[in-house]
């Protein structure tokens, strides 16, 4: 039953007229919200919605302008996420928390007030970590992991602090099918023990299948409460945009084997870079123009370690091992490559995509200094800011980037809303070949769909498009075909009227292609 249609659980958090200001915003306005024990309360919303800054001032990282916040039916005042941690609130945050140089265990143990030695903890976290299904090496330095297993150590960070309210900001997004599913057996184990958690995703499928109750915000403001198991994917959708979410087409193209190759990758190996880096073996692929290549895999099989050796951040020892354009890229730098005509839009938005305390005009400087000179550099190599302010305008209107400022920085957006920019910056330019890693992350249904046919269209403007993912559902949405990468490894696209589920998991974990299809046959007819 619904929170907001009464029960006979008792309250466990009560949320009365929460407010909060910046500047001329309201990012929130008069929020009611109340969340009883055992259930796990969905809260929706569009990127820009209120969503961070309503769980941010439950979690001590924000103070409301107006408002209060009951806990067990007692007012209380949430300083500092310290604070909120000493109540029982724990929380899984969209942008990680972690420090790069330090281990998962030292950073579990920088959370918790414990005296215990680091082995103690990183034991505990490690038997944690197995019994949910996620795996973790808490010996493992932070700056070599990829971003899903990062968000296994802030997974497990928070439940080693038993708290009784989680909240979980996109917990899934860059978790495996087989993670996620893993995660909401942790979940239902935790509901059914009398936690709660405050549930914050994108992805609706598994809000109806997780979620007992949903409180819907739109443009800062209550829109309305539901009960998730009732609705559809579709009308939770409406609840949140306002209107119906257009579907994403992708109109196959004939003739596209024979387009020329904008793309090309000619056996790539890469040695580790670290004691935790994946290996690259052999890979080969192209891309051509009209085609979106979609690339599937579990985090930490050598998407990262491909993704840098494409746009340049690597460079290899043979110039012909990266062609763009049919030219050699291969010692190319970034920006090299971007005056090929490629885009490129990295997996970690903050901090990667974007320095975080640069205004979003800054970052489109930085990004397209090189392949703009002649627009955004006038005589004597002064900067046009006028000129970069219009670029900067134009992508937010076009990506209905939502911002509490003109020209805010970086770190001041929503984590979708940053996704929306960053995107759109690249876009903008009109790529011959643009490569995406993980585009989707953290953003809403409608900015998702307006994202994935994006892409689309660019292919179809006769652009190569390479995309990295682990939302299947999404590469099986907008791919021409689909590789899979396992273990440093790329397998040979499939074409996506041949792909299935099965198919693709198979080689996901670790099948021989000629294994995998037969099964996946196999499936198909059985």
């Amino acid at each position: 039953m619904s929170a907001q249609n009464g029960g006979d659980a008792a309250l466990l958090l009560e949320v009365r007229g929460l407010t909060k200001i910046f500047g001329a915003l309201k990012a929130c306005d008069n929020v009611d919200l109340t969340v009883r024990r055992g259930e796990i309360h969905s809260l929706l919303g569009e990127n820009g919605a209120g969503k961070s800054t309503l769980v941010k001032m439950l979690f001590g990282s924000l103070e409301p302008n107006a408002g209060e916040i009951r806990w067990q039916g007692q007012p209380v005042r949430i300083g500092s996420p310290s604070a909120a941690r000493k109540l029982g609130i724990g929380m899984v945050f969209q942008h990680f928390s972690l420090f790069d140089a330090l281990t998962a265990a030292e950073n579990i143990a920088l959370s918790l007030d414990s005296d215990a030695p680091i082995s103690t903890i990183a034991a505990k976290a490690q038997a944690l970590s197995h019994s949910y299904g996620l795996p973790l090496d808490p010996f493992a330095l932070v700056g070599d992991l990829s971003v899903g297993e990062r968000q296994r150590i802030e997974i497990i960070r928070c439940l080693l602090q038993t708290p009784r309210l989680i909240i979980l900001d996109e917990p899934t997004s860059v978790l495996t099918p087989q993670e996620a599913d893993k995660l909401f057996e942790t979940l239902d184990r935790l509901r059914a023990e009398g936690k709660s958690i405050l549930y914050i995703s994108h992805r609706l499928e598994e809000v109806k299948r997780m979620c007992d109750a949903a409180t819907v915000l739109r443009h800062g403001k209550v829109v309305g409460h539901c009960d998730p198991r009732k609705e559809t994917a579709s009308s939770l959708a409406r609840m949140m945009v306002g209107n119906e979410v257009q579907a994403v087409v992708r109109q196959p193209v004939a003739g596209i084997d024979k387009a020329p190759a904008l793309l090309e990758v000619r056996n790539l190996s890469r040695p580790p870079a670290t004691p935790f880096s994946i290996p690259l073996r052999g890979i080969s692929l192209n891309v051509r123009a009209g085609e979106v290549i979609g690339i599937a895999g579990v985090a930490g099989n050598g998407q990262g370690e491909f993704f840098e050796a494409v746009s340049g951040e690597v460079m290899q020892a043979d110039a012909g091992t990266v062609r763009i354009r049919g030219k050699d890229a291969g010692r190319l730098n970034i920006s090299g490559r971007r005056l090929l005509g490629a885009a490129f839009v990295p997996e970690e938005r903050l901090g990667h995509g974007a320095a975080p305390r640069m205004r979003l005009s800054e970052n489109l400087l930085l990004s397209r200094y090189a392949t703009d000179r002649k627009a955004f550099v006038g005589a004597g190599g002064v900067v046009r800011m006028g000129a970069v302010d219009t670029a900067a305008q134009r992508i937010v209107q076009t990506m209905d980037v939502r911002k509490s400022a003109r020209d805010p920085e970086a770190a001041a957006l929503s984590g979708g809303n940053l996704q929306k920019f960053i995107i759109g910056r690249e876009l903008d330019r009109k790529p011959a070949v643009m490569v995406v890693n993980q585009p989707t992350w953290g953003v809403d249904a409608g900015a998702a769909a307006k994202i994935r046919q994006a892409l689309i269209e660019l292919a179809r403007s006769g652009s190569a498009v390479l995309v990295i993912s682990q939302d299947l559902d999404e590469l099986f949405e907008i791919s021409d075909a689909i590789a899979v990468m396992h273990d440093g490894e790329l397998s040979k696209p499939l074409p996506i009227a041949e792909a299935t589920f099965e198919k693709i998991g198979l080689l996901m974990g670790g099948a021989e292609p000629g294994h995998a299809a037969a099964t996946g046959h196999a499936m198909e007819t059985a």
